[in-house]
């Protein structure tokens, strides 16, 4: 290649030689074009190089510039000089206009490397000339001093002190010999150490010989540990030693559990105890032979709490008491839990608390448990802790027969140990462990009851001669039934014959005891007499005799009879037609007499009986049939004899031709049938068709006769007219007749109970009302009035449902309940009883089952509440404003409820609060949030009362929101700055601008205070509509001197308002007169390197004249204000003023003290190192040189490492009266002064970002 590629404007390329082996002839550059305008390189410079290279053509451009510069200022001078019309000022700015865009937009023609700019810069250049054109040539005023200054002060800065000379003022203010020296505090590798840093208690029993009691180190590595033990028993001290090797020991086990390298993290050493007592951390030793620091705590190691029932009776009685006695031990006041079973249903857990002696006293005593020391070095009395047995009597009502179980669930010491006598096994199942006894099980028997059962002294039990009886005893209990064990009954007898006249006992009655082994098994007796029950009892229980307990027994006659017999003739046909027989019985009634009856000619017997009640009785024998009958008696037996044969001639015979007759065939003589219905009956003919049949039908005493005539068959239906009217009716057979012609009274007859209505259905009233309420999804009976016949069928149905259905049940009593599960109107549609269908009260046929309302959360709506959409919006409130929300609540006291409260802010995150509230009153005022702005949302979501829980399902939360508006502010724009007023300046004062947050249009109290009384000047503007206010002090107002204004109240749109009376925003104000010098701060006492300013009111320049320790001075300032550095202490004195525009002299005496910079050494003004243990201290010492007293600030920064910067840990403050102050020092840093205040002065350092050290600086304390 023959070279780098170049730009336009770049260098020429350097020629580049070639050599072929190195020795060659050197080749000649290549020629240069000729200067024809045809052989010109495109692109290449006007002007080529081999005429005048780049750097001559880039030298005589500027050499043009420079001389039109000149040329310019030249111009300018003129003008100044002169004192040129605008004519030559706006002909000089043409010119050279012109001038700068020939030379500046030609230049890059030539193309000059290095000078082709493009057109945006030319034109730019171009600009800034023709503006430095205007102000030469309109001889426009330039701040060109004042730069030029500002530029050299960055170099070169002085200052005039009170001598008139200038001197630098870092010089007098940066003295580095005010604070000297700095203490590094090293502390050597030492931790702490701290038994059983959990607190906890410990306890040892059977099954828990020993305790590993934990020792926390840290950052130590013990060589000797020595615990303090107080014996419970005896209240003597014991100090246990652990020694090194056993020490090591623990700490390599406790070194397991952690990483190699971690040589930071606490270890834990678990020292093994096997006895009980107080144990305290007495001395811990590391192996700089220096005490380890502790932290003086008692641990408590007591024996386990335990409990156990003591065993009683497994059998009693119902009423009885449980008679249980729970032994307690342990370390009172102890808490024990307990259960019951009953019939294998958890009746719940007992508790028995604040189990302890009487006059017991004890650091645990009151609920709170012990932590720190528990034993003063003086006072080691620990019987408190102690093991006590103490016994619990548990008496209770055994009111429920069954099975009861009594089991010991937990036993609670008074520092927390728990025995939990409790298990599970793998299947849930809650289990006992084995041999304590935690149980007591025990079988509650119903107590028993005697008495005579259909038997007493009216009453007797009869019984037949020579034979035994069970003597009619009932046994029964206090519960359902009597208990099938073995009972033993005693009673008195007295025989018949030695009885008192009065039927009660002889003296001389036999007592006599039965055992029956079960409650069905009797006691056979033979002997009359009265029997009386005494006493009855079980194996368990002594049990009660009922009445009657008395029973007579009595042996009465056996049975017999005499008869007579007498045939019976039809009257009409003259035929007999059966026998009559007359009985005279002895016996007991009732009597059952046992026969045969045969017919000739018929083998089969026919073996009847009849049953008669009293002594005397006649039967009638008239068989249908003809024959000849023979009747055998063959038994009799009354209500004591059974069986007892008859003599053998008791037998009679007879020949029988019936006449004709009728009889009803049917079930019953009477029955029951429907009103406005026809009745039917078979009626059965005997004798010769045809009959004739007549009957009656009898009602209201009123007969209705009926005659039928050829009837041909045996069996006819009788069937009557409606019977329209209710009540008793009788269908009497009258007579029959057949073929033969006779006529046959009949007898026969039949009651027909016609019902007098239909029945009917209603609903009966519940506390006279029709309706009813009740708890949702509960089963409510609503009473049924029934009249007829059970059962009924009632049909009935819900009004309140989309599609009524029509249900049917079936009742069995007048007064029976309908079951119904839901809400609504039930109607009774149709009833029907046993025999006849009826009819609904259409009155008392709806019955209204309504459901108790759930409980109910509202907000009313108001003019400070309304809803919006599913919401409730509360009216917008302040920030810190005190508001309330009123809720009603519907239901049954007390409430309930549960509610949410979740904040927005308008910035930061989302905060979420839960909050519970039990109301006993349907009104309540929830207490609405507004300590912090930002969008407030309560949600009710739980609501409960005495009759419903909270069902989510149910319930529909209730969602009110609120907007915390925050409170307005005012701030000045212009905060560090001093507004300057004159006294006689009417207007045109500066304007102070206030900015605003908040709501426009805002209302502003502005407190303006002088300095020189404490009265300040409130002015109020109201309806500012912008957030940006000017605003401007009533002259009125105002008085020489400065003052303070500050905002004192802001109040926006939204009625927010914020009041700062206190750390308020403010800006001083300085009202001048003319020619008044006032000090900037109105302090006497100055220190070395203060600025001593004044304000100057009047026209500059001003003269001042001041003295300075007695040497007189003149000073002049061109400014309104007058400022000296001192220098050096002494006193400064202002006693005279005057200024341009007065040209009189103010005289003054204003004196200022200039007092020397405080200082102060540390360590002697030298850097020192101390090493320390943990724990131990190390002395600061503070020298000072000053006024005291003095006020210091001392930091305490990191140690850095090689290649680090120090970090500030810690800043403190401190006051010392003297001129050398000690302060102990136990952290680990370098402590180093950072500032210092005598009385007057005050000197710090800066603090840079990393935490070390820059430059000092002096203070200002006002």
């Amino acid at each position: 290649m023959n070279g780098t590629p170049r730009l336009r404007s770049a260098y020429p390329s350097t020629p580049q030689t070639g050599s072929s082996g190195g020795h060659g002839p050197v080749s000649p550059l290549r020629s240069v074009p000729t200067a024809s305008g045809d052989q010109l390189t495109p692109g290449g410079p006007l002007i080529p190089f081999h005429l005048v290279d780049a750097p001559s053509q880039r030298f005589y451009a500027l050499a043009v510039y420079v001389g039109l510069f000149g040329w310019r200022l030249y111009d300018w001078y003129r003008l100044v000089e002169e004192d040129g019309d605008s004519i030559a000022e706006f002909w000089n700015f043409l010119k050279w206009g012109a001038i700068d865009g020939v030379f500046l937009y030609g230049l890059p023609g030539l193309r000059i490397p290095w000078l082709e700019w493009s057109w945006t810069t030319t034109t730019t250049i171009f600009l800034v000339h023709a503006i430095m054109d205007g102000f030469l040539m309109f001889r426009f005023s330039l701040p060109l001093l004042s730069w030029l200054l500002a530029i050299v002060r960055i170099f070169y800065d002085r200052e005039i002190a009170i001598s008139e000379h200038r001197v630098d003022p870092n010089t007098v203010i940066n003295n580095s010999s005010l604070i000297l020296g700095k203490q590094t505090v090293h502390i050597l590798p030492e931790g702490s150490a701290m038994l059983n840093p959990e607190g906890g208690c410990f306890c040892l029993d059977g099954s828990k010989k020993s305790i590993n009691l934990p020792i926390r180190i840290n950052q130590t590595e013990p060589i000797l540990i020595e615990l303090l033990r107080i014996d419970l028993d005896t209240n003597q001290n014991e100090t246990i030693v652990i020694p090194a090797k056993q020490v090591k020991e623990l700490k390599r086990k406790a070194d397991k559990g952690l990483p190699k390298n971690d040589i930071s993290s606490p270890r834990f050493l678990n020292f093994e105890t096997k006895r009980t007592g107080i144990y305290r951390l007495q001395k811990v030793v590391d192996k700089s032979k220096l005490e380890v620091q502790r932290r003086l705590s008692d641990t408590l190691i007591v024996t386990c709490p335990k409990a156990s029932i003591t065993r009683s009776q497994v059998d009693k009685c119902k009423g009885e008491l449980s008679d249980l006695s729970l032994l307690v031990e342990g370390t009172p006041p102890l808490k024990i839990k307990y259960s019951r079973i009953v019939n294998q249903k958890d009746k719940g857990f007992s508790l028995f608390q604040s189990i302890q002696p009487e006059n017991f006293l004890s650091p645990f005593t009151g609920g709170q448990r012990a932590s720190g020391v528990l034993a003063s070095q003086v006072d080691t009395d620990a019987s408190w802790a102690r093991a006590q047995s103490i016994n619990v009597p548990l008496n209770e009502s055994l009111s429920t027969s069954g099975t009861w179980l009594y089991s010991l669930d937990e036993v609670h010491d008074a520092c927390g140990n728990i025995a939990n006598y409790t298990l599970q096994n793998d299947d849930g199942e809650k289990v006992k462990p084995k041999g304590a006894n935690v149980e007591q099980a025990f079988v509650v028997h119903e107590r028993p009851r005697a008495s005579m059962s259909s038997c007493d002294p009216q009453h007797p039990l009869k019984i037949a001669k020579g034979r035994t009886a069970l003597l009619p005893i009932l046994l029964t209990s206090t519960g359902r039934g009597a208990a099938d064990i073995a009972h033993t009954l005693t009673y008195m007898f007295t025989p018949q014959e030695k009885l008192q006249a009065n039927g009660e006992h002889a003296m001389d009655a036999k007592i006599e005891e039965i055992s029956l082994k079960s409650p069905v098994q009797g006691s056979l007796v033979k002997e009359q007499g009265l029997y009386t029950l005494k006493t009855i009892s079980n194996q368990f229980c002594t049990g009660e005799v009922m009445e009657p307990a008395s029973c007579q027994v009595l042996n009465p006659p056996e049975p017999d009879m005499k008869m007579e017999a007498e045939k019976i003739h039809d009257k009409c046909a003259g035929k007999p037609i059966g026998l009559t027989i007359d009985l005279d019985l002895v016996g007991t009634p009732p009597f059952d007499i046992r026969y045969e009856v045969t017919r000739s000619g018929d083998k089969h017997v026919q073996h009847k009986s009849v049953h008669i009640t009293r002594l005397r009785h006649q039967l009638r024998f008239t068989p249908q049939e003809a024959g000849y009958y023979t009747y055998r008696f063959k038994t009799i037996d009354d209500s004591v004899y059974k069986g007892v044969p008859l003599p053998k001639d008791f037998v009679l015979e007879s020949e029988v031709k019936p006449p004709a007759s009728a009889r009803l065939v049917m079930q019953s003589l009477r029955k029951k049938y429907c009103i406005e219905e026809p009745v039917s009956f078979d009626v059965r003919l005997q004798g010769e068709a045809p009959w004739t049949l007549e009957y009656e039908l009898v009602y209201g005493g009123k007969r209705t006769k009926r005659k039928i005539k050829d009837i041909e068959t045996e069996l006819h239906t009788i069937t009557t007219n409606n019977l329209v009217n209710g009540g008793e009716y009788a269908l009497a057979l009258a007579s029959v007749q057949d073929k033969t012609g006779c006529k046959i009274f009949l007898e026969e007859e039949v009651k027909i109970d016609v019902r007098r209505q239909r029945p009917k259905a209603s609903f009966g009233q519940l506390e006279g009302r029709l309706d009813t309420l009740t708890l949702e999804d509960s089963t409510v009976q609503l009473p049924l009035r029934l009249t007829g016949e059970a059962p009924w069928k009632v049909k009935y149905r819900n009004l309140n449902t989309s599609q009524p259905l029509v249900y049917e049940k079936r009742f069995s009593f007048s007064n029976d309940f309908l079951e119904v599960h839901d809400q609504g109107s039930y109607e009774i549609i149709d009833v029907q009883d046993q025999i006849c269908p009826g009819t609904v009260d259409l009155a008392t046929s709806t019955f209204k089952v309504l459901w108790i309302p759930r409980p109910e959360v509202k907000v009313s709506e108001s003019v400070v509440v309304e809803l919006a959409g599913d919401k409730y919006v509360k009216k917008q409130v302040c920030e810190g404003d005190e508001d309330t929300l009123e809720i009603s609540l519907s239901g049954m006291p007390p409430y309930n409820l549960k509610y949410e409260q979740r904040l927005t802010p308008e910035r930061g995150a989302v905060s979420l609060t839960n909050k519970q509230l039990t109301l006993g009153l349907g009104v309540a005022s929830i207490r609405m949030e507004t300590s912090q702005a930002g969008q407030y949302e309560y949600k009710f979501s739980e609501l409960g009362d005495y009759l419903y829980d909270h069902n989510p399902k149910k319930h529909s939360p209730l969602v009110v929101q609120q907007l915390v508006n925050p409170r307005p502010s005012a701030r000045f724009r212009d905060l560090g700055r001093t507004y300057n007023y004159c006294k006689e300046v009417e207007s045109g004062d500066e304007v102070i601008p206030i900015m605003l947050e908040g709501v426009p249009p805002f209302y502003l109290e502005i407190s303006i205070k002088p300095h020189t009384h404490g009265k300040p000047e409130v002015v109020s503007v109201p309806n500012i509509n912008t957030k940006a206010y000017d605003f401007r002090i009533p002259p009125h107002i105002l008085t020489l001197g400065h003052h303070t204004l500050s905002v004192r109240k802001v109040r926006d749109a939204r009625g927010c308002q914020r009041k700062t009376e206190f750390d308020a925003p403010h800006v001083p104000v300085h009202v001048s007169d003319i020619p008044v010098i006032s000090p900037f701060n109105s302090k006497t006492d100055y220190c070395v390197g203060d600025r001593i300013a004044y304000t100057l009111s009047g026209t500059p320049p001003f003269n001042v004249f001041y003295s300075f320790e007695g040497i007189e001075s003149k000073a002049t300032s061109t400014t309104t204000t007058f400022r000296r550095m001192a220098q050096r202490p002494g006193n400064f004195t202002i006693t005279a003023l005057t200024d341009n525009a007065a040209y009189c002299k103010a005289r003054t005496q204003i004196t200022k003290i200039i007092h020397q910079m405080p200082s102060v050494k540390v360590g002697k003004g030298k850097e020192t190192v101390v090493d320390i243990h943990e724990g131990g201290e190390a002395e600061l010492i503070f020298e000072f040189e000053g006024t005291p007293p003095f006020e210091f600030t001392y930091t305490r920064s990191t140690t850095p490492r090689k290649g680090q910067k120090p970090q500030i840990l810690e800043t403190k403050h401190d006051t010392s009266d003297e001129y050398v102050k000690v302060v102990k020092a136990s952290d680990e840093g370098t402590y180093e002064v950072t500032a210092i205040k005598d009385r007057y002065c005050a000197f710090s350092k800066t603090l840079r970002a990393d935490g070390g050290m820059q430059k000092q600086k002096k203070i200002k304390y006002q």
